[in-house]
């Protein structure tokens, strides 16, 4: 029995000691962590658990809640409702009108609507080049396979607050384009203009 108590002892003070070692090396690399990286990763973790899928924890999905709303309503609430923000709309691909023309079928309803803050794109672009992979901001619009009309969009935060904390001024334009977009999705899916 003493045998067992000294080997479950020592590895009792390996474990603590590969703790303190493991924290003694990440604890510096958190500290340079954005202040709300612990809230987004376990928002993350949430929802990838919930749903096993990456795809669907990465973005934001808005129902359009309005059934009489056609796609062509909904496009130009998005422009409308970007153009009360500055946020400029760039371009659009019917993703289904490509799909419809390779296979000769007809395809449900699937768009990517891109917009753009050429200042803050700038910035981005200057902080990390990898960041241009972000850019433009797409509003996908998705009729699904039951006929509902969906609005989805990458979900930011992880880029804003997924590592090393951004400048000051980047992080603060970050942020307010990430609340931009989802108050372009919440409205166009009411319909606002």
């Amino acid at each position: 029995m003493g045998t067992i108590k000294n080997i479950l002892a020592v590895l009792g003070i390996l474990v603590l000691l590969g703790c303190g070692y493991g924290y003694a090396k990440i604890a510096p690399k958190l500290s340079q962590m954005d202040p709300d990286y612990q809230t987004m990763y376990l928002e993350f973790a949430g929802r990838l658990l919930e749903t096993l899928d990456p795809g669907v924890a990465m973005t934001w999905a808005v129902p359009v809640e309005n059934p009489d709303l056609t796609p062509a309503d909904i496009k130009e609430s998005l422009k409308s409702l970007a153009s009360a923000k500055d946020f400029l709309f760039v371009g659009e691909a019917p993703f289904y009108k490509q799909v419809e023309a390779t296979t000769g079928k007809p395809y449900r309803h699937v768009e990517f609507l891109s917009f753009c803050d050429a200042k803050v794109g700038k910035m981005m672009a200057d902080y990390q080049d990898a960041y241009t992979a972000f850019m433009p901001c797409r509003i996908a619009l998705v009729r699904d396979k039951q006929g509902k009309l969906w609005l989805y969009s990458m979900n930011l935060d992880m880029m804003i607050h997924g590592g090393k904390q951004l400048p000051p001024e980047l992080r603060k334009e970050a942020i307010r384009i990430r609340n931009v977009i989802k108050e372009l999705m919440a409205g166009a899916a009411k319909g606002e203009f």
